[in-house]
């Protein structure tokens, strides 16, 4: 299984960008699917999650200003960045939860991040 992380780059302060992430290889199903961030010089956080159902969690710092979707028959997420600031300058990264054959164990899989730089 691999995933794709694509859509980052250099913005100004109030500037969107879009993310995407799709999953590839053998897979049965993906429950949850997740976008994480790591700054410079500090730890990995989560940023937003989707369940297969469409059930979505944001981090306070994000909260109205991104929007995480997926779309199930492609296998890929996204993550729509709204009103950036510098605070959101990160390497991004996505993750999914998925099942590779019936009946078979869940594993978080990581795509290879893709930075997102964030100008004032």
């Amino acid at each position: 299984v691999q995933l794709q992380a694509s859509g980052g780059g250099l913005v100004q302060a109030g500037e969107s960008l879009r993310l995407s992430c799709a999953a590839s290889g053998i897979i049965f199903s993906i429950s949850g699917m997740a976008w994480y961030r790591q700054a410079p010089g500090k730890q990995r956080e989560l940023v937003a999650t989707v369940t297969s159902g469409g059930s979505t969690y944001y981090a306070d710092s994000v909260k109205g200003r991104f929007t995480i979707s997926r779309d199930n028959a492609k296998n890929t997420v996204y993550l729509q960045m709204n009103s950036l600031n510098s605070e959101d300058t990160a390497v991004y990264y996505c993750n999914s939860h998925l099942q590779r054959m019936r009946g078979g164990f869940e594993y978080d899989y990581w795509g290879q991040g893709t930075l997102v730089t964030v100008s004032s």
